[in-house]
């Protein structure tokens, strides 16, 4: 079983004590990281073990070939740390899938002697996915680096979550890690924005061939969402998100984990893990579905159809800009192929 949290987390978090009660004289809920955006709740332990367990078994059933995409759309707790919670999020589960990915052995298509697998965790949050990629951002000094981290997102000066991680990655600098990427966009990334991207996303992908993709399906960047910062759609169109997950799932022939993540406007949240559901079955729902009635019905006006389509917000993220971030993930895709090169790979 993958372990990463350290001893005293999971004690504290898993305890079968009444939270409200030890809270008042234990100051550790401090250090853990129980209070703000991750405060106690009644059956927070059992909650714990569910997310964890629901990613673990979703990699399980990859690993033993009982499926070739996964899904886990309460996972994708991309913020939590070794020792502590952070940003909702109280347990690790992106990295215990990956870690139990890890101990999987791949046979080669050659002689047939299992090698080690290599995993790409790709993270499409709103928000940097620092759990995840601090965990993993030592892996790529390995001599056969197994594991890349990519994460697209938004970040500004204090925006969450604060890491030096988080800037563009630069091939250029000193620490650079062609194993830990950063692809952060400014406000109002459109589907055109994603589109032009996406190719840089799969240059790193044919560069590290991976054997499996973990998907952090976060939906905040939606048009619609409270965070009100990208401006993406959910629909069909090139750079779309659901076209991204379809590029993913259908095209890039790979064991596949998809995971939920950041969300904030419920109904979208659920019409969009529903549409991405949908193509991963390759059974893709319209998108002028109607919504069916039920108790949060009227939550789904004005529209009361699958479809989130994207706003008006202007793209700030410029041709500049986007040249620059296709020169750095040109040069980590041929560092990739190169550290590989070297490794056997």
């Amino acid at each position: 079983m993958a372990v990463y949290h350290d001893s005293e987390y999971l004690d504290f978090i898993l305890s079968p004590y009444n939270f409200s009660e030890r809270l008042a004289g234990d100051l550790r809920h401090t250090e853990f990281g129980i209070e703000e955006d991750c405060p106690a709740f009644s059956g927070l332990s059992d909650y714990v073990c569910l997310v964890a367990g629901a990613s673990l078994k979703a990699a399980d059933t990859l690993q033993k070939g009982e499926a070739v995409i996964a899904i886990c759309w309460d996972g994708g707790r991309h913020h939590a740390q070794k020792s502590h919670a952070s940003g909702f999020c109280y347990v690790a589960d992106c990295i215990l899938a990956i870690l139990a990915l890890k101990r999987s052995r791949i046979p080669s298509p050659l002689n047939g002697v299992f090698r080690k697998p290599r995993i790409m965790y790709l993270d499409l949050d709103l928000h940097f996915s620092d759990g995840v990629s601090q965990a993993f951002a030592s892996s790529g000094s390995s001599s056969n680096p197994q594991i890349l981290t990519l994460s697209i997102h938004h970040t500004a000066p204090g925006f969450f979550p604060i890491s030096p991680l988080a800037s563009l990655s630069s091939p250029s600098d000193p620490c650079f890690d062609p194993f830990t990427l950063s692809l952060p966009l400014s406000r109002g990334a459109s589907d055109a924005t994603f589109a032009r991207v996406w190719k840089s996303v799969e240059k790193v992908k044919d560069a590290f061939q991976p054997n499996y993709v973990v998907v952090q399906c976060g939906v905040d960047g939606l048009a619609g969402d409270p965070y009100a910062i990208w401006n993406w759609s959910l629909g069909t169109t090139d750079g779309s998100l659901g076209w991204c997950i379809d590029r993913v799932c259908n095209s890039w022939r790979r064991k596949t984990l998809l995971l939920g993540g950041g969300g904030y406007n419920s109904p979208n949240a659920a019409r969009a893990w529903a549409y991405l559901t949908s193509i991963a079955l390759r059974n893709t729902l319209p998108l002028d579905a109607d919504i069916p009635d039920h108790a949060a019905f009227p939550l789904y006006s004005p529209s009361f159809t699958l479809d989130v389509p994207a706003g008006n917000a202007p793209d700030q993220n410029t041709d500049e800009y986007l040249d620059e971030v296709e020169d750095c993930f040109a040069r980590a895709a041929e560092i990739i192929e190169q550290k590989l090169s070297v490794a056997g790979g």
